[in-house]
């Protein structure tokens, strides 16, 4: 029996033994536990406030990313919509530059036909002319082929002559 119940002796000693451990660790060793254990729970507490502090930065973040996203946004379309006008203004540009070159071009070739009309009127002016000269011409030799003709009728052009300065 006596391995299963100690000896007083044996309990006294282990009682003394017990309580100056107990004495040593409430005196350097739970001091040093419990300051572990609150530098622990401080620094848990410290990481939880710096994760809440990063999820409302996230957080901030992200909206802003939004609202610069969204002003990203905007501005391409204003330079979108600038583009377009701009596109357009250089369409009606060029548009208006080919219909005033096209009337330039228009009213020069109308120029152009009416010099060379009036060109042409003028050379065959001169041929009708000049025709008319050669057929008068040769009616006159014919008609004036002697010399009693020519007389008869200059007498005759200078008559009418003469009446028209009386007149």
């Amino acid at each position: 029996m006596s391995l299963i119940t100690p000896d007083f002796g044996l309990l006294f000693w282990m009682a003394i033994v017990f309580l100056i451990v107990l004495a040593i660790l409430w005196k350097w060793g739970f001091p040093a536990i419990v300051k572990m254990v609150n530098d622990r729970k401080a620094y848990i507490d410290e990481s939880l406030r710096k994760a809440q502090e990063a999820n409302e930065r996230l957080a901030n973040i992200k909206i802003e990313s939004e609202s610069i996203l969204q002003e990203a946004r905007e501005k391409q379309a204003l330079i979108l919509k600038e583009a377009a006008a701009t596109r357009d203004a250089i369409v009606e540009k060029a548009q208006d530059k080919a219909r005033e070159e096209g009337n330039r071009l228009l009213a020069e070739a109308k120029a152009e036909i009416e010099s060379q009309k009036q060109a042409a009127i003028s050379d065959i002016r001169a041929q009708v002319a000049e025709l008319s000269v050669k057929v008068a011409e040769k009616i006159l030799r014919k008609e004036l082929g002697d010399d009693d003709k020519q007389m008869d009728l200059i007498d005759r052009l200078l008559d009418e002559v003469s009446s028209s300065d009386k007149k």
